[in-house]
């Protein structure tokens, strides 16, 4: 029988006006650029992006600088990314749970969907010591070299890890795992222990400790805890996991067994 989904995928053609206006956003996610920058990055004809980039930013989505040589995004790129986390089933299911989770380890707690290759930060609960880790709702990090990452893709077959990374893997610090293939011996030991450790290596001094979230199977939402190395002991590291471990449990019996999802 013929995938009907497949077949509409496959007969799609996107509709040109829109593809360029969100190439455009995209790129200047990664930080503001010139007109010719843009056009040469994009290969989009001067004229043509000049008049999308006006339509834009006057509807707040980009902004100028004053020479008007410059654009960046604007405000309501922020405004919908806003929405888009405050509307999110996840999000709103796990906000007490995250509460509680920072109030018992005074650390920093996070939440973040797997977007492969990377991990993306969808919510994050402060550390209450002034010494704590560094982020962002909306940052990016390489997922190999985080215990939320690594929590995630633990839960795909070894097959479909080949297939979202590359054999080389990016460094972030001098502890990141660079081999694919010693990734996927790491991630058999996640799938044993049922949760995830970085070892410094998404940042240098600090130990996180992740577990996939119950709501779906595999799970593409992770919840970690962060703490700066000078803070952790045996003892301290042992609660950590097991605050984190009842919590995925507290979570599986409010909301249900797991669904399973395309991969």
């Amino acid at each position: 029988m013929t995938d009907p989904i497949a077949t509409e995928e496959a007969d799609f053609i996107p509709v040109k006006s829109a593809d360029r206006t969100l190439e455009i956003l995209e790129s200047l996610a990664s930080g503001g650029s010139t007109l010719a920058e843009l056009s040469t990055r994009l290969r989009i004809p001067k004229s043509s992006l000049h008049s999308i980039l006006r339509t834009l930013e006057h509807r707040g989505w980009v902004e100028t600088d004053a020479s008007r040589s410059a654009y960046r995004l604007g405000m309501s790129a922020l405004l919908i990314g806003s929405s888009y986390v405050d509307q999110d089933p996840t999000v709103l299911r796990t906000s007490d749970i995250m509460d509680s989770l920072a109030a018992d380890t005074g650390e920093t707690v996070h939440l973040a969907r797997l977007e492969a290759p990377d991990v993306v930060y969808m919510a994050k609960r402060e550390s209450l010591h002034p010494l704590r880790m560094f982020s962002a709702i909306g940052r990016r990090l390489p997922a190999h070299a985080t215990a939320l990452g690594k929590a995630m893709l633990a839960e795909l077959p070894d097959d479909t890890v080949r297939r979202l990374l590359p054999a080389d893997l990016p460094r972030s610090t001098p502890f990141t795992i660079t081999s694919r293939d010693q990734l996927i011996d790491e991630l058999a030991q996640v799938r044993e222990l049922g949760y995830a450790v970085d070892a410094q290596e998404a940042g240098i001094g600090l130990r996180c400790f992740a577990v996939t979230l119950p709501f779906a199977s595999p799970s593409k939402d992770a919840v970690s805890c962060s703490a700066p190395i000078a803070r952790l002991d045996d003892e301290k590291e042992q609660e950590i996991i097991g605050l984190l471990l009842a919590a995925r449990e507290t979570l599986g019996r409010q909301f249900g067994a797991r669904r399973s999802i395309a991969i």
